[in-house]
């Protein structure tokens, strides 16, 4: 089975649509890697600057990884900080992926695989920092939390 980005010499209308998206919204700021080996993943890396007063200019720009998994759309894309390390007791999984929705609170407040896009999911990386220095800052993690209760099943392609 073919990954759904298609091949290098047929790319998938759903690959423009991202592509051209991540290019509307982010100018240069992050690169499409194209993998070299089947077993590779095709990801996007970008360097974003955080402009909080309680960071230094030098620890302000943060590189992003936005991973597409083989089966996206119908999982959502991964991001990850690949610099400066950043390990969070809050809302990063132990491989240190970012944990920026709750599946349980369904496609109208987390991944939708009709609308979501690797835009989407880099927009949440971005607000994720934010919030992490917050929480860093402050204590307290801003936004809601949870809004459904945790015992409610997870939809089919997150199980």
């Amino acid at each position: 089975m073919p990954a759904w980005w298609g091949t290098r010499n047929e790319v998938s209308v759903r690959l423009r649509q991202e592509f051209d998206a991540m290019r509307l919204t982010f100018g240069d700021t992050f690169k499409l890697k194209v993998p070299r080996r089947e077993r590779d993943l095709m990801a996007w890396e970008g360097d974003v600057e955080i402009n909080l007063s309680i960071l230094r200019a030098n620890q302000r720009t943060h590189r992003l990884r936005i991973i597409y998994p083989l089966d996206y759309p119908n999982r959502p894309a991964e991001a990850y900080v690949l610099s400066p390390e950043i390990i969070s007791k809050k809302h990063q999984y132990e491989d240190g992926q970012l944990c920026l929705f709750n599946p349980r609170d369904g496609e109208r407040y987390g991944w939708n695989p009709a609308t979501s896009t690797a835009v989407t999911v880099a927009a949440w990386a971005v607000q994720w920092l934010y919030a992490y220095y917050t929480w860093r800052e402050t204590g307290t993690w801003p936004g809601v939390e949870e809004r459904v209760d945790p015992n409610t099943p997870l939809p089919p392609r997150y199980r």
